[in-house]
């Protein structure tokens, strides 16, 4: 038996050259983007992936913010800090009712877009760099487990690090999740976005890393109190200081002030000083090789990634050809008032340094060192140091 098969009823396609991709272009076969001028001769991976992600309707979005706020503001509004850069001023392409598709004849574009992150930070960078440093921190601390390491402390060494190496945990969670996340938000690039979410994942994957290594301690150590870090940080005076400052940075709406603040000032003259010049010191001296490895890969986020894009932010908006100026008056300010709370903050770490048995260089040493790395970073951003430096 023959068995007929009837053609299925399906709507034909029809081309009409209206296709995506079916006009040709003097640039339909380019392989590299061109809707931006690269720092160097050659675009780079980062510079594909980051520049221009970010809509702006100062920057070719021509049918102006696809989203605002309830109060009529849209997207990321100039005036969430009050430095500014070249092109700030100069209002928006005029919307209205049809005005779409207009077309702008001169962008009022801004310097803004001019800052490349130094790192060229992006997802994959995060990833790679943050598991990175995790797998490395993790085998450091299985080799001391196995080498049982942790014998050789100073019993009062132990109970340094419970107390006071584990209220520093609390810092970097504070100012990654509510500052740097928060001052994340309100940068209106996306380059500066990257640059800054690196940066507060930098400061929450340093206090897990202590809360870790906390527990690993606890198990590790007959008697050690994974929980006294709470009371140190809530009660003993030595760390009052630090927590007010630390709260008053996440407090901090202007987006530039708080990555200022937090960076070019609290860094160098607060958790360098804990860091390099105490912990990293007196850790050695008193049979404890593990907790520098901890410590360091933080120093390290700082020292040689984060500090390194804020300097590169900075350096754009005080040499800038408009409004450089205005932006150093106010760095200036910012810097004079932060410093001062800076080193108020650090004076009340000073007894720590007496507390362990084989002691680190005395504070006033290292808090001179601190002030010269801090020195160092304010001049090269074209600023003057402060007055309150000589507190």
């Amino acid at each position: 038996m023959t068995t007929t098969q009837q053609e299925r009823s399906v709507p034909k396609p029809v081309f009409t050259d209206a296709e995506a991709g079916a006009k040709e272009f003097p640039d339909s076969k380019a392989r590299r983007y061109n809707y931006y001028k690269p720092q160097k001769r050659k675009q780079s991976h980062y510079e594909d992936v980051t520049v221009e992600v970010q809509p702006d309707p100062r920057h070719y979005l021509s049918q102006g913010w696809l989203y605002g706020f309830s109060d009529g503001r849209g997207g990321y509004p100039m005036d969430w800090t009050v430095l500014k850069a070249w092109g700030s001023d100069q209002p928006s392409p005029h919307r209205g009712p049809g005005s779409g598709g207009m077309f702008v004849e001169e962008w009022p574009a801004t310097g803004w877009h001019e800052f490349r992150d130094p790192n060229e930070e992006w997802e994959l960078t995060l990833y790679r760099y943050n598991s990175n440093v995790v797998r490395q921190v993790t085998q450091n601390i299985e080799s001391a487990r196995q080498a049982k390491a942790f014998d050789q402390w100073n019993p009062n060494w132990v109970r340094f690090v419970e107390q006071h190496v584990g209220a520093w945990m609390h810092v970097d969670h504070g100012l990654g999740l509510y500052l740097f996340a928060n001052a994340n938000r309100r940068a209106p690039t996306n380059m500066h976005n990257n640059a800054i979410s690196v940066n507060s994942m930098h400061r929450i994957r340093a206090a897990q890393d202590l809360a870790l290594y906390n527990l690993t301690l606890t198990e590790e150590i007959d008697g050690f109190d994974g929980s006294a870090h709470l009371q140190t940080w809530n009660s003993d005076p030595v760390w009052q200081g630090v927590r007010e400052l630390a709260e008053r940075l996440t407090g901090i709406d202007d987006w530039c002030e708080a990555i200022f603040a937090a960076n070019v000032v609290f860094e160098p003259l607060v958790g360098e000083l804990f860091r390099s010049q105490l912990i990293q010191q007196a850790a050695p001296r008193n049979g404890d090789f593990v907790t520098p490895t901890v410590i360091g890969a933080a120093e390290y986020d700082f020292a040689e990634r984060d500090l390194r894009y804020t300097t590169a932010m900075f350096e754009l908006l005080t040499a800038d050809r408009e409004f450089a100026g205005h932006n150093i008056a106010i760095l200036q300010d910012w810097m004079s008032t932060w410093t001062a709370q800076a080193l108020s903050a650090a004076r009340t770490l000073q007894p720590l340094w007496s507390q362990p048995d084989a002691k680190p260089p005395r504070f006033e040493d290292g808090l001179d060192r601190a002030k010269s790395r801090f020195s160092g970073i304010v001049t090269s951003l074209r600023l003057e140091e402060p007055k309150e430096l000589a507190q």
